[in-house]
């Protein structure tokens, strides 16, 4: 019998939402509402590209050379970003995940992995992923537990692209950031942040996105956030809220620039290099992370 490139499928429903989570990296290969996606998916006899859907553990975006120290420990991670020399994304992408809820409940799929030591990242832990829909939405929870014997720098991500059925170019955009960080033009390795109000990407009130480019992360964001994406010939949404303390907006060049990607994250790009918002895992301590989708 065949495999499906994206593993094992579980469809999810309720509250006229309707989408699939896959096997393959814990992912979700597409998310709509009454007949309409809402999220930018792929069909399940192909695999995920360029992120679509993809949860990123133990660390969101990009790790410069792979290399970073942690206690006092140099540490290399295979550079999974070869043109641009970085390892990005995290470890967990590709591997198998398997279903961990009794399957009764349409409304609500789990899922779990458990992330054994890698080169570069000498740590184990429980992961943990809950897609739950409902009149509000789907909401996801990403939880990760050290069950090592050492304490483990973590951070998490996901990459979800916002859809209503047409380019972005003619969409228009609304979220609330107070900074944005700039990186290198040739391997978007940051450089520091700066002020939103007044740039290109000042997207307090809505307006279209037009050609922008945007590949960058934002923060100083609200307790709760959300990016808006509105067709505005039919006000058709698809809206994304979280409580991280940093995003990642990218406007899928890779994909034609049909969806948006928005994704929420705990800490910055380099946060293994910086230490900025990173999330130090002690033995036996978890962490939560949770967003919505919406329209």
């Amino acid at each position: 019998m065949s495999v499906l490139p994206s593993g094992e499928q579980w469809t999810i429903r309720a509250g006229g939402y309707a989408g699939t989570v896959v096997s393959v990296g814990g992912g979700l290969r597409g998310l709509g509402h009454e007949g309409r996606e809402l999220l930018v998916g792929y069909p399940e006899d192909k695999g995920a590209h360029a992120g679509i859907g993809q949860h990123m553990f133990p660390w969101p975006n990009r790790i410069t050379d792979g290399k970073y120290t942690f206690q006092g420990v140099d540490q290399q991670l295979y550079l999974s970003e070869p043109a641009r020399s970085n390892a990005i994304h995290g470890l967990t992408r590709w591997a198998n995940w398997e279903r961990a809820d009794d399957g009764i409940d349409e409304s609500v799929v789990e899922v779990a992995h458990r992330l054994h030591g890698l080169p570069g990242y000498p740590h184990q832990l429980d992961l943990g992923i809950t897609y739950r829909l409902g009149d509000d939405g789907l909401t996801v929870t990403a939880k990760a537990t050290n069950i090592g014997s050492s304490d483990a720098p973590y951070g998490y991500g996901t990459h979800p692209y916002l859809s209503v059925g047409r380019k972005i170019d003619e969409c228009e955009l609304e979220f609330t950031a107070d900074q944005w960080l700039e990186v290198t033009p040739d391997r978007l390795s940051p450089i520091g942040t700066a002020a939103v109000a007044g740039s290109q990407y000042d997207f307090g009130k809505a307006r279209l996105l037009q050609d922008l480019d945007i590949d960058n992360a934002f923060t100083a964001l609200p307790p709760v956030w959300s990016v808006t994406l509105t067709d505005p010939d039919t006000g058709n949404r698809a809206v994304l809220t979280s409580d991280t303390t940093w995003m990642q907006l990218y406007t899928g060049n890779a994909i034609g620039r049909v969806g948006l990607a928005v994704e929420p994250m705990t800490c910055p790009p380099d946060a293994f290099i910086s230490g900025d918002d990173l999330i130090v895992l002690k033995p036996g301590d978890d962490h939560t992370t949770t967003y919505r989708i919406s329209c």
